[in-house]
């Protein structure tokens, strides 16, 4: 037996931003994922591995990288894994 909807409409997949802990619809954020050749953006959400969200603010990406993001992906952060997110951090808004 299959559950009905009565009016509700389509479900909407939330998550919570590492940076700044406010819940949005995951469409909204961008995906961190932690895989074996290190951390990633995953603009995709599909790749294998730990993952993370981030609102595409440049507040939370710092937040992010200078702490909760390594914390959320259970792995340290290398200096290249830092410099490649610190590099798409250059390309979103304030």
């Amino acid at each position: 037996m299959t559950k009905k909807r009565s009016g509700k409409g389509k479900h909407i997949p939330q998550r919570t931003c590492v940076g700044c802990r406010q819940v949005l619809a995951k469409q909204e954020m961008t995906r961190i994922v932690a895989t074996a050749d290190g951390v990633r953006v995953d603009l995709t959400g599909k790749k294998n591995g730990r993952g993370a969200y981030l609102h595409n603010l440049k507040a939370c990406w710092q937040k992010g990288i200078n702490g909760s993001l390594s914390t959320s992906l259970r792995r340290e952060l290398s200096s290249e894994d830092r410099e490649r997110l610190l590099t798409f951090l250059e390309m979103l808004p304030k």
